[in-house]
């Protein structure tokens, strides 16, 4: 990894320069006019600190308790449908990188490597993200894939009830399964280190790179409206069904895409082990809460009954330990990382997480804390 990526930004202007156009603006942009995203930032910015100090961080540990496991960083990486796309096998490259941090790798639905093939890959926590299909019959024999490899914890997203409208996807010509466009083969054409080294690699090992977690026959198919219909994400989707997954799955349960504190307590009586907080990186509704404004409301009405993990716009240390002061249990990465796997594959990874890792550690020095059950609300000052 180049020393010169100090930062995630720095990493994320080395993924810009690597990835084509259409696929960097699929993992780094929101939706619509993208003030959800820009509020992400300003929401982060709006909170600040009240450190303390003579206080002894000589000792300064980041270990957390997440789903009853003990994990030296309190982090944990998003799924995100893309990381097989700005890397070769870049789900395995994820994993890896997470398994070395000590910390779960969430599989996505819409992954392009198979779980079987990570599961076989990575000796670290897994995790996997189920988006619910129209079809209900093929997401619960999704589910049992996940059993049979050994997963866990399932992550039910539920924020998706729609398409979301990612206008730069359309004028990139951006889709998966990859096909030929006029404006995309001339982006990929643009930059021959990741034709070379990520699409060839697909092409020479079987095929254009797709989701392998649809079923076999819809792989090359998905964009097409017959078989969108079977595998288009539920709009239909009550709490009922939620009560119906927990009998299903005995496993971990964590339900993703929470902004409302009365959702919050309704997923404490449908029986969930944790919720994620989050507005989907701001790629879904624009204009939804920041994740860290919808927090504190979010934490009171848990009354830590489940686990809270919060994510969407983490770029600092410091902003991971405001989530956590407000009431998260534990945060999640997706963009950071993502940055990171683009840029140097396993090693970029590593590196994003060491960044956010040593900034961590130098901001709860600062604060006056030595561990992170410190961690409290008279640490942050937030917008009245």
């Amino acid at each position: 990894m180049k020393t010169e990526a100090l930062n995630i930004e720095d990493v994320r202007k080395l993924a810009r320069r690597r990835l084509p156009r259409g696929i960097f603006e699929y993992i780094d942009r929101g939706a619509e006019d993208e003030i959800g995203l820009a509020g992400l930032r300003h929401a982060f910015d709006a909170v600040t600190f009240n450190p303390r100090i003579l206080a002894d961080v000589s000792q300064r540990d980041l270990s957390t308790t997440l789903l009853g496991r003990k994990q030296p960083l309190p982090l944990a990486i998003a799924p995100t449908a893309a990381a097989g796309l700005v890397w070769h096998e870049g789900e395995i490259a994820l994993a890896r990188a997470a398994a070395r941090a000590g910390i779960p790798f969430c599989i996505a639905t819409g992954s392009i490597t198979a779980m079987e093939r990570i599961a076989a890959a990575s000796n670290g926590p897994l995790w996997f993200q189920l988006y619910m299909w129209h079809e209900r019959a093929l997401s619960f024999e999704l589910i049992e894939r996940a059993r049979k490899n050994g997963i866990e914890t399932l992550v039910l997203t539920a924020d998706t009830v729609a398409t979301p409208n990612r206008e730069y996807n359309t004028r990139n010509g951006f889709e998966i399964p990859i096909r030929a466009s006029l404006s995309g083969g001339l982006d990929m054409l643009s930059h021959p280190r990741w034709v070379w080294q990520v699409l060839l690699r697909y092409i020479r090992a079987g095929g254009i790179p797709t989701y392998q977690h649809y079923p076999p026959g819809f792989r090359s198919r998905i964009t097409r409206k017959a078989t969108w219909e079977q595998v288009r994400l539920t709009d239909a989707m009550t709490w009922d069904d939620l009560r119906e997954l927990r009998q299903r799955w005995n496993g971990k349960l964590v339900l993703k895409g929470v902004l409302r504190a009365e959702d919050a307590r309704k997923a404490v009586e449908a029986g969930v082990d944790a919720i994620v907080v989050t507005s989907h990186g701001a790629r879904n509704l624009d204009g939804a809460i920041a994740p860290i404004r919808a927090l504190p409301a979010i934490a009171e009405a848990v009354g830590g009954r489940i686990g809270i993990i919060a994510d969407s716009g983490v770029r600092r240390g410091s902003d991971i330990l405001k989530l956590l002061a407000l009431g998260a249990d534990s945060v999640m990465i997706g963009r950071a990382a993502l940055y990171g796997t683009a840029a140097a594959g396993e090693a970029g990874a590593t590196h994003a997480l060491t960044l956010l890792r040593n900034e961590m550690l130098a901001a709860l020095g600062f604060l006056g804390c030595a561990n992170l059950r410190e961690l409290d609300t008279s640490f942050v000052n937030t917008p009245s």
